[in-house]
């Protein structure tokens, strides 16, 4: 029988803020995905970035400021960055957990690029706070570089776009080594978003939503499932913070209409769940706590949508 795949998208409370905190978490993560592995599915793990791209950023900025002869690096390249080393810290603790099991599976990591449209609506709003506190002097420093900057206490911040993801060009390669019985981490942070200058792919100043991202890589996989993994047992509801159970697809549109969630947290989980489950029969999204990642793909817990 064929083994089903699942797609995990691993949220920010799997690795921390620091590097050790980071190091720390990651074994949690590698418990709940080796369970699933128990389970004879093909995974692949996508994962949150923040904060590390942005720890990433300042410190390549300040690195710039001191030092005339470098400049900062873009955003993509900061992207690519994370993708990196938090694959490589979350692939070592999960090959070390399986063998702990008895089992030997590889483990890849894949710096993954994303699509998106240069004319999405989103680099006209951007919403993603990055980097660190400036001054009024920095901020408009980096306004006439034109980028966008928001007020955050006493000083400023960057904010960039999220645009949604239309493609994953490194999905033949993610299917080609799940095929060889590996596990894949991909596109972390939701991949580095890209845009196409003829055969050139030239990196975007934005960051891609994981949660979309997520969904898109287990629609073009053909994933039975998407495992939304966070800090809660349950999604709630922003206005009257009620836990939420099964879902029809019918049902979880209802409460996004309604205006329901929170639109840069809880909203994005949720309608990347309907948007995956929507797009064939049998699919099944759910969003639940990551140590219950097991209960979970069992459907026993969870907000589930299918």
């Amino acid at each position: 029988m064929k083994e089903r795949r699942v797609v995990v998208a691993l949220g920010r409370n799997a690795f921390g803020e620091t590097f050790p905190e980071q190091q720390k978490n990651v074994k949690i993560a590698a418990e709940s995905i080796a369970d699933l592995v128990e389970l004879k599915y093909q995974i692949v793990i996508t994962h949150s970035n923040g904060p590390q791209v942005g720890m990433i950023q300042t410190a390549m900025t300040e690195f710039a400021r001191l030092d005339s002869r470098y400049t900062v690096a873009p955003m993509s390249l900061c992207g690519a960055m994370s993708q990196g080393y938090i694959g490589y810290d979350l692939q070592n603790a999960i090959r070390s957990e399986l063998l702990k099991r008895g089992i030997f599976k590889p483990v890849s990591t894949i710096i993954t690029q994303v699509r998106v449209d240069p004319f999405d609506k989103a680099f006209q709003h951007p919403t993603k706070v990055i980097g660190r506190i400036m001054n009024k002097d920095e901020a408009e420093a980096e306004e006439e570089k034109g980028n966008h900057v928001t007020r955050e206490g006493d000083g400023y911040r960057r904010i960039i776009a999220s645009p949604r993801p239309i493609d994953i060009y490194e999905i033949d390669a993610i299917t080609t080594l799940l095929d060889a019985g590996q596990l894949v981490i991909a596109a972390g942070g939701g991949g580095i978003p890209v845009m196409e200058q003829g055969i050139k792919l030239k990196g975007a100043s934005a960051v891609i939503e994981k949660d979309y991202t997520a969904a898109k890589l287990a629609d073009m996989i053909d994933a039975s499932h998407l495992l939304i993994l966070t800090s809660t047992e349950y999604l709630t509801t922003s206005d009257e913070n009620r836990p939420l159970g099964n879902l029809s697809v019918e049902e979880a549109i209802e409460l996004i209409d309604e205006g329901h969630f929170d639109p840069l947290t809880s909203l994005p989980k949720i309608d990347a769940g309907v948007n995956f489950v929507a797009a064939q029969k049998g699919r099944t999204a759910v969003i639940t706590k990551l140590e219950e990642a097991y209960q979970g793909v069992k459907e026993r817990i969870g907000t589930i949508i299918k």
